[in-house]
């Protein structure tokens, strides 16, 4: 390969290469590896650069970093060689800069180093800052240390890594390629700080509950299970935090959060994986009301701190926060958007008899509160676009959840919801061990029936609550949706680091 082909490659060439081709640039890369360490300037056995500055440090700060001295690393992502002098571009952690490289600045040698580098190669650079006579804020080199050897050739610069199973595959290439993906788990990192800082102002404590359990209770979801060996047990992953966090209420620990991973064993679209972020929290003295509050509070403030506001656009649909959350119940949900009021229906054979004229599916083993949930996900669900907290579920489907004083056929519950998506979760939890045992047993019914998602009986838990749990109000946030509507993805996979992938064989 001639040497200008080299200089002027950028990360690859524009039109497909042969598999031939591409075999000869990767060997070209051990061959250059290979000379460096016969010459004792094997790059992997560096341990230590003192870098002093990233490169948007650099641009934000130049007024008082012109003429001075700056030390940075990072991935070179272009060369271009002109003869005794060349230009590259670096990328770090905060963004890129350009770097003047001159064969009668850092040497004869060194120059020669420096133009045998390849696009991908990890470098650190000590130099001046200055102003080229474009006006681009840049890096005049006195040295060129050759940090790490990449022996892989990265997609082309300019349009980056555009398949997008590659990109979840390998995400550490989509990060070095695409600015947009850095930035989002940029975001995300913030987002979930930004959470405890809120959480630890309002005086909860942070802890840590178990993975493997034996018996994954506190949401409706198939569990993962594995065998351990030690103890010649079956376990399960864990599908919530809830009752272990409860525990900790009977315990006397008033305001307890954990943000976790939790798993479930169901399928992948564009909102489920498998595995995700959960943060639950569990507050005494207080119910659902109180979460509420909480939860409006909570999200204003992470987005006036991520974003800079308290409105966000989502696929081109502005979401305000700002603004007072909407508080409606699931009857009134219903009857709004469905024509169907539940109120006035009173018998299972009434809930069917409306189904049926309605089209709603409905199977033997689902109740009168069955039914109305299937309604609220039938004509509700995809109208709540603005924040909204739906109320007032019906107490079959909320099997931890406090009854309402008035209204026994429903629990004191809500779900939050931003654009048509459930975001969070939210009880007065039950702390009468009675009437959780009793909800339990209806669990174990609908198992029997066919019900694979249904809680099973925890006798430890039950054994808690007869110890005593204060009034308590308790709430789950689904973390990846969150960071999916601040940072307009897709996806959850655009928010996971390294999402759940079928196996290549």
């Amino acid at each position: 390969m001639a040497e200008n082909e080299r200089n002027t490659q950028a990360a690859t060439e524009a039109a497909p290469m042969s598999e031939k081709e591409l075999n000869q640039l990767l060997q070209v890369r051990r061959d250059k590896l290979a000379e460096l360490q016969a010459q004792g300037n094997d790059p992997f056995v560096i341990t230590k650069y003192d870098v002093t500055h990233h490169t948007t440090e650099i641009k934000e700060n130049y007024a008082e970093l012109e003429g001075k001295d700056v030390t940075i690393a990072g991935r070179m992502m272009s060369k271009r060689v002109m003869g005794k002098a060349s230009f590259c571009n670096v990328l770090d952690l905060k963004g890129n800069i350009q770097c003047y490289v001159a064969r009668d600045d850092i040497g004869e040698e060194e120059y020669k180093g420096f133009k045998k580098l390849d696009i991908g190669d990890i470098i650190g650079v000590v130099g001046t800052v200055f102003t080229t006579k474009t006006g681009e804020i840049s890096v005049h080199a006195k040295s060129v240390t050759l940090l790490s050897k990449s022996l892989q050739i990265l997609p082309e610069k300019y349009h980056g890594l555009t398949n997008t199973d590659t990109r979840y595959r390998q995400r550490y290439i989509d990060l070095i390629t695409n600015m947009e993906s850095r930035d989002t788990f940029v975001k995300r990192s913030k987002i979930i700080s930004t959470i405890r800082r809120y959480l630890d102002s309002q005086g909860f404590m942070e802890v840590e509950t178990p993975m493997l359990v034996s018996n994954a209770g506190g949401a409706a979801a198939r569990p993962f299970e594995t065998h351990f060996n030690a103890l010649d047990e079956d376990f399960k992953l864990r599908i919530s935090l809830e009752l272990y966090l409860k525990r900790l209420i009977v315990g006397g620990l008033e305001r307890v959060y954990e943000i976790g991973r939790v798993f479930r064993n169901e399928g992948l679209d564009t909102r489920h994986n498998p595995e995700f972020t959960l943060m639950e929290l569990y507050q005494a003295y207080t119910d659902y009301h109180g979460m509420m509050d909480l939860t409006e509070n909570m999200y204003r403030f992470v987005a006036q701190e991520v974003l800079g506001t308290t409105k966000i656009t989502y696929n081109g649909v502005e979401m305000d926060l700002g603004k007072p959350f909407e508080r409606i119940t699931m009857v009134d949900a219903v009857k709004k958007y469905a024509d169907v009021d539940f109120s006035e229906i009173h018998t299972l054979e009434e809930a069917r008899k409306v189904a049926d004229e309605k089209g709603v599916h409905y199977e033997d083993r689902h109740t009168k509160g069955d039914i109305l949930n299937l309604f609220f996900e039938e004509f509700v669900e995809h109208h709540l676009i603005q924040p909204t907290f739906l109320m007032d579920h019906p107490v079959e489907i909320s099997p931890l959840t406090k009854k309402k004083p008035d209204n026994p056929e429903y629990v004191e519950r809500f779900e939050f919801f931003m654009n048509g998506w459930e975001m969070a979760n939210a009880y007065s939890e039950l702390n009468d061990p009675i009437d959780q045992r009793e909800r339990f047993k209806a669990q174990e019914e609908q198992f029997a029936k066919g019900d694979e998602e249904a809680n099973h009986t925890d006798e430890d838990f039950l054994n808690a609550l007869e110890i005593g749990m204060p009034p308590t109000g308790g709430i789950g946030f689904g973390i990846d949706r969150m960071c999916m509507l601040f940072t307009d993805s897709a996806a959850i996979r655009d928010v996971l680091l390294f999402p759940t992938m079928k196996s290549i064989d």
